[in-house]
C-alpha cells in the first residue's frame, strides 16, 4: 500500500534527503516526509563547505568521521551525477582559515596544536602572509597568515539538495511534501505516523527533523538535545574570479558571485537579519578582500543551524522502540557522503555500528565535574 514503508525518514533536508538517497533501492520501501518550505530547515545557512579543519577537539572520533566523510566526497558527487546528470560541483583545492591579526594568528595556532595532541586524520599548517598571499593574490594588508588544510572543499548546496532529492526518487523513494509529523505511536512491530495527510506506517523510522528532533524523539523513547543558532549569510553579485580555494566564512560559487558568512548568534528562534550583524560580516571581508569593496550585496538573510551542547552530532537507535533511529548535527554538506554511505546502509539493516555509540546523547548525562 502506498502509505506503508519499511523505512520512513522524517525531514526533508539534507541530513534527512542523505539518508533517505542512502537506505533507498535494493527493493526498500522508502518514504521521505518534508514538513514543507515552512521548516526552520539548517540548510538556508548552509555554506556548502566540505570542511574538515579544526574538527574534533575533545572527541577524536569525530574529527574521524569526519575525515571518513570527506574522502567518501568524491564518490557521492560521481554517484549523483552518474544518476541524476546533476553535476553538485565539488572541488577540493584546500581551504583557508584567515587571520587578520597577529593575536587572530596565534589563536588558531593554538587551537590547531590542542588538535593536533589528538593525532586528528587530517593534516592542517600555519602559512604565513607571504604563503598565503601565493594562494590568494588578492588578500588586503590586514591579512597575516592563515591556517591551510589541503582535505578541505566545497560544492554547490542547491545542487545537492536537488540531486539527493531526485536520485532518492529515481530509486523509487516516495517524497511526501506539507506532510510534518504530529504524533508518533509504536505498536505491533511498526511505527505510526499521523500527519495532515493522512497515517504513514513504517517498520523503521528515522528522525532527521533538525531542530524539530526536540519535539519528535521524546515520542520514540530518545532525547535530542538541540538548540538554534543563528547565523547570518551575504551574497554578493557575480564578481571576476579571484578565489579560487573556500575560507571558513568566505567563498565564490561556480556563477561568481561571493558568500559571506561570519556569525555565531544565539538568538533563539529568531531568523530576522540584523544589520548591524551584517555590516560587522561585511567589513571583515573587506579587511580580507579590498576589492569586495565595489561589489553590491544582493542577498542577505538569516537563518538556524542545528546545535547540541557540545557541537557534535547525534546518532542513536531507541531500546523502547526498536527500529527507531536518531540523526541531528549542524555539518549536513560535510557529512553528507558518511550519512548517505555510511550511516544509511547501517540503519537499513537495523542497528548502529558499535563506533558510533560515542555520538549517544547519552553523553549529556553526565555530570559535569565540580
Amino acid at each position: 500500500m502506498a502509505d506503508e514503508f519499511d523505512i520512513a525518514v522524517v525531514g526533508g533536508g539534507l541530513v534527512g534527503a542523505a539518508l533517505a538517497w542512502g537506505a533507498s533501492g535494493a527493493g526498500r520501501r522508502v518514504a521521505l516526509l518534508d514538513e514543507g518550505d515552512l521548516a526552520l530547515r539548517a540548510a538556508r545557512a548552509n555554506f556548502a563547505l566540505v570542511w574538515v579543519q579544526g574538527k574534533g577537539l575533545g572527541l577524536p572520533d569525530y574529527a574521524a568521521w569526519t575525515a571518513r566523510s570527506a574522502a567518501a566526497w568524491p564518490d557521492l558527487a560521481a554517484a549523483l551525477g552518474g544518476e541524476t546528470g546533476i553535476d553538485v560541483r565539488y572541488g577540493r583545492p584546500g581551504g583557508l582559515h584567515l587571520a587578520l591579526s597577529e593575536a587572530e594568528l596565534e589563536r588558531r595556532a593554538a587551537w590547531l596544536g590542542r588538535l593536533h595532541n589528538q593525532s586528528p586524520p587530517y593534516t592542517v599548517r600555519m602559512l604565513d602572509r607571504a604563503e598565503t598571499a601565493r594562494l590568494l593574490p588578492a588578500i588586503g594588508p590586514d591579512v597575516v597568515g592563515a591556517s591551510f588544510c589541503p582535505d578541505d572543499g566545497h560544492c554547490d548546496s542547491l545542487r545537492l539538495f536537488r540531486a539527493l532529492h531526485a536520485g532518492f526518487q529515481r530509486r523509487g523513494g516516495r517524497y511526501r511534501a506539507d506532510s510534518a509529523v504530529d504524533g508518533i505511536r509504536h505498536a505491533g512491530g511498526e511505527f505510526r505516523l499521523a500527519t495532515k495527510r493522512g497515517e504513514i506506517r513504517a517498520a523503521k523510522l528515522v528522525l532527521a527533523a533538525g531542530l524539530g528532533n526536540a519535539r519528535l524523539a521524546p515520542m520514540v523513547g530518545l532525547a535530542a538535545p538541540v538548540r538554534p543558532q543563528r547565523g547570518h549569510i551575504l551574497v554578493t553579485e557575480r564578481v571576476a574570479p579571484f578565489l579560487a580555494h573556500p575560507l571558513a566564512t568566505l567563498r565564490q560559487t561556480g556563477e561568481g558571485s561571493v558568500m559571506i558568512g561570519d556569525s555565531q548568534e544565539e538568538a533563539g528562534f529568531d531568523t530576522g537579519v540584523d544589520t548591524g550583524v551584517a555590516a560587522a560580516i561585511a567589513a571583515r571581508a573587506v579587511r580580507a578582500f579590498p576589492l569586495l569593496a565595489r561589489a553590491n550585496v544582493v542577498r542577505s538573510w538569516a537563518a538556524l543551524r542545528v546545535m547540541t551542547g557540545d557541537g557534535f552530532p547525534i546518532y542513536e537507535q531507541s531500546a523502547a522502540c526498536p527500529g527507531a533511529f536518531l540523526a541531528t548535527c549542524h555539518s549536513g554538506v560535510t557529512l553528507a557522503a558518511a550519512h548517505a554511505t555510511v550511516l544509511a546502509p547501517q540503519i537499513a539493516a537495523g542497528a548502529l555500528a558499535p563506533e558510533l555509540g560515542v555520538f549517544s546523547a547519552r553523553r549529556f548525562d553526565v555530570p559535569a565535574a565540580a
